[in-house]
């Protein structure tokens, strides 16, 4: 993970998340959720296979999807 520092120029944001390399999700953890959000983590948006599925289906504008 990568974090904010003084130096770029946020200070509001110093010490939060700034950007989150190589996450996993494991299914065992997540109690069923389909869609959630990480802790802290306010950009990105967790949704399950099928979600994405539907979503593409339907066309949707303005989503990003990345494996994790």
């Amino acid at each position: 993970m990568d974090y904010f520092k003084p130096e770029d120029g946020l200070p509001k944001k110093v010490g939060t998340y700034r950007a989150v390399h190589g996450m996993r999700i494991d299914p065992t953890k997540v109690e069923g959720a389909r869609i959630f959000r990480p802790w802290g983590w306010l950009v990105a948006l967790i949704v399950s296979q099928d979600i994405k599925e539907a979503l593409e289906q339907d066309q949707i504008t303005g989503a990003k999807f990345i494996e994790v």
